[in-house]
């Protein structure tokens, strides 16, 4: 997959003259342009980005992060997981997973070129969601042949990630918020809402129980969004029943704390 870049001439790009924004990459100091996403793209990248970014092991994931190994060389995954820094700037070096999202039109050539630039630089696999019927993820490690998985099969990256993906969990909402209130309930010690549940039957049965979930979705708040206002905080203490399990399943996506417990 490298072989273009060893034998093309280097272009006269490098990273520095690219500025944030710009939608353009460069490989092997050749300027490369990146056209906007369709909306399928669009919402399965941030479903996909969600389950990533709160894994528990993980510390740092983004969205069309820019990475600079080196001054001829810029590249932005749809999905970035491990070695994003909040901070501004290209990113030297490359991600250990990132996650590409290849619908109707791709590029093949310029695909694998981009594919063979971050596994040539140290990225340990790369993740390619196809989009077109039926939907499934190729997977790229250095050295290895290319492998797919299909929808009901799960994606592993050891050391980067704690949990296994659903293939699916890339591509469909639904899964994509079970698997990241499975992560975000992890990031507080609990395994599951089952075992959230199970706690609040230990500690009293229904008030148990209300008490359970409340304190999960808080964790999941913070989380998200950093500490609660006081008028969340009220609010949130007024939930119950059916309001809470609902305000529960609005917290994984929701734009805003507000959003989930009322303004």
């Amino acid at each position: 997959m490298s072989e273009p870049n060893r034998y093309e001439a280097p272009g006269p790009f490098r990273a520095a003259h690219i500025n944030p924004g710009d939608r353009w990459e460069i490989s092997n100091g050749r300027p490369i342009e990146c056209a906007p996403t369709g909306g399928d793209g669009a919402r399965t990248t941030a479903a996909g980005a969600r389950v990533l970014a709160t894994d528990p092991d993980v510390d740092g994931a983004g969205i069309d992060a820019g990475f600079s190994p080196s001054v001829d060389m810029l590249r932005a995954p749809d999905i970035a997981v491990g070695n994003v820094p909040d901070k501004p700037g290209w990113i030297q070096g490359v991600p250990p997973l990132a996650v590409e999202y290849a619908g109707t039109g791709q590029d093949e050539a310029q695909l694998q070129r981009k594919i063979g630039d971050l596994l040539d630089r140290g990225t340990r696999w790369i993740w390619v969601v196809r989009l077109d019927t039926p939907r499934r993820v190729e997977v790229y490690t250095p050295g290895e042949a290319r492998i797919v998985r299909h929808v009901g099969e799960l994606l592993t990256a050891p050391g980067v990630l704690r949990n296994p993906v659903p293939v699916e969990a890339l591509f469909d909402e639904t899964t994509a918020n079970r698997m990241t209130l499975r992560n975000l309930l992890q990031r507080e010690g609990y395994e599951s809402l089952d075992a959230v549940r199970e706690e609040g039957v230990t500690e009293g049965v229904a008030q148990g129980r209300t008490e359970g979930v409340r304190h999960a979705l808080e964790a999941i708040l913070t989380q998200r969004f950093g500490p609660l206002s006081p008028f969340e905080a009220e609010n949130l203490g007024r939930l119950d029943g059916p309001k809470l399990d609902a305000a529960l399943g609005r917290a994984i996506s929701a734009p805003t704390a507000a959003e989930v417990l009322g303004r």
